[in-house]
């Protein structure tokens, strides 16, 4: 079995210059099927946001649908920028206290081929790369919070500066071989903390500042407008979910198939436990919305 390669803080770029020249690929050699199992884990995590815009449009007014798909991209977009601005290094600077991370990595500055700080398997460069989708993820819940309530711009800059201020301080804390919880030492596998908790109460505040949904004169809240999209929009993170929580190991491995078959198994359970509520909530009636928010339920209470 190839050897994984140790950081080299004289080569902090990475590669192997044992020749003279530098080689970014001989350091791993043997060792590609982990870095590639990730990279496939990170295209699929991507998936998960497109998903939630599609689950709020079809939740949504008519009106407020086309809205909320193009702020999910825009999401995405903005917090790649605040990642390899300075969130990258905010989280995971090797050289980070045990707060929050230093600016050793501002602007990708040595984010290379050196064994990443999460695993000495995996090139930076393909760490940063998950870790950034992980970090879009987690804005485009807390952003989901203000659906039909706020306008694309502010919730920009407010998603930028939350990933800053709070996102990339808890994944120090949580992630961080520095980090004061790491060291408790707290258990995390695919953010509990930093991703669900933060997001979480996040979102409720975001909501509560905004305000209600129901304009003056309504009864009631609006029922979804489009249940395929909202169908369309679980599935899409539900599959993205297998990356988010398989992908969490770090390596291609059995730990990691197993963290892939509770998500399916917790998902499935949702969906079960949920429709059967409405069963006998509704006296006779299903509902598809019903099952996709109890298939949520269940991916979100298997993420440890």
């Amino acid at each position: 079995m190839a050897q994984a390669p140790a950081f080299d803080p004289a080569h902090p770029w990475g590669g192997d210059t044992s020749n003279g020249e530098v080689d970014v690929n001989a350091q791993y050699a043997g060792l590609e099927y982990h870095y590639a199992y990730l990279v496939f884990c990170g295209f699929i995590v991507w998936l998960i946001i497109p998903g939630i815009g599609l689950m709020y449009g079809g939740l949504a007014r008519r009106k407020s649908s086309l809205s909320l798909l193009f702020q999910s991209l825009l999401v995405a977009s903005v917090t790649t920028f605040q990642w390899m601005f300075w969130g990258y290094s905010l989280a995971y600077s090797r050289t980070a206290n045990a707060f929050i991370g230093d600016l050793a990595n501002f602007g990708m500055r040595k984010v290379q081929a050196a064994p990443s700080p999460g695993s000495a398997v995996i090139p930076e460069i393909v760490f940063c790369l998950y870790q950034m989708l992980f970090c879009a993820c987690t804005v485009q819940i807390v952003i989901g919070g203000s659906f039909e309530r706020g306008r694309i711009v502010p919730s920009l800059v407010f998603g930028f500066f939350w990933a800053t201020i709070v996102y990339c301080p808890i994944a120090c804390w949580t992630w961080n071989s520095n980090g004061w919880l790491y060291n408790l030492p707290s258990l995390d596998f695919a953010g509990g903390g930093p991703v669900h908790i933060a997001s979480g109460w996040a979102a409720l505040a975001y909501a509560f500042v905004l305000g209600k949904r129901k304009h003056k004169g309504e009864k009631s809240h609006g029922k979804p407008h489009n249940t395929t999209l909202v169908f369309l929009g679980t599935i899409l993170i539900w599959f993205g979910w297998f990356g988010f929580n398989g992908g969490s190991a770090l390596n291609a491995s059995v730990r990691a198939m197993y963290a892939a078959f509770n998500t399916n198994t917790a998902a499935s359970t949702g969906v079960l436990g949920w429709v059967m509520v409405d069963y006998i909530r509704s006296r006779g009636r299903f509902s598809v919305v019903g099952a996709c928010e109890g298939a949520i339920a269940g991916l979100v209470g298997i993420t440890p």
